[in-house]
């Protein structure tokens, strides 16, 4: 049991500190924006790269700080936090290395260790968070829709600007290639985020992550 509670007290420890380092690349990348004209808020931080990283911030603070004040698995509403968390992260790598990658430094962050982090390792951590870490309770399958209403609404706002003044925080969802191309992207990216929520939540549902809190009670 004394094993068990000092691993927790480091998992918790690394999910504090991995969201001050995604914090750090977040404001680093938004100094270096600045460095080159005005930053445009609604520009910045429309992007779903920059929303998602900021969600794992929040989520590694609360699930850290709660795990290190409690030392048991997380409630409920935290590990839908933490379920959410990996599968905007897991589609961030992803659009990342099949869609963006390929367009070299245009695709990305400026600042390549801040792209590195929020792009590449902060998707395989997160992911390995979720698939790794067993203090935690399971979700039923009725949290998929629920996972999926963030990206839901931050395409309807991206589409709705980019048909308004023009502005699109991606290539892909560019009006200028027409909208019957843009609906193919966001078809096959809605069925590519409901594939993985339906993924996470059934993996926290296997027999070897059910409720943790029958070992430390």
């Amino acid at each position: 049991m004394k094993t068990r509670q000092t691993a927790l007290r480091f998992l918790n420890l690394a999910r504090i500190l991995w969201a001050l380092a995604t914090l750090g690349a977040i404001v680093a990348t938004c100094a270096d924006t600045a460095s080159r004209g005005p930053v445009q808020p609604l520009n910045f931080f429309g992007y779903f790269t920059i929303q998602s990283n900021l969600v794992v911030v929040l989520v590694g603070l609360i699930a850290g700080l709660m795990g290190l004040a409690k030392g048991a698995s997380m409630p409920r509403w935290v590990v839908g936090l933490r379920a959410m968390a990996s599968v905007c992260m897991v589609v961030v790598g992803l659009i990342y290395l099949t869609l963006l990658a390929p367009l070299g430094a245009a695709g990305g962050v400026p600042l390549p260790w801040a792209n590195w982090v929020m792009h590449i390792l902060g998707p395989l951590l997160v992911l390995a968070d979720w698939l790794l870490a067993r203090d935690r309770t399971s979700l039923s399958y009725r949290a998929v829709p629920l996972l999926l209403i963030y990206p839901l609404l931050w395409t309807g706002v991206v589409l709705i600007r980019g048909a308004s003044d023009g502005w699109v925080p991606y290539p892909f969802l560019d009006p200028d290639q027409g909208y019957p191309v843009i609906a193919l992207y966001v078809v096959s990216i809605a069925v590519l985020f409901a594939g993985i929520a339906f993924l996470v939540v059934a993996y926290g549902l296997r027999g070897r992550h059910r409720d943790v809190q029958l070992e430390i009670r």
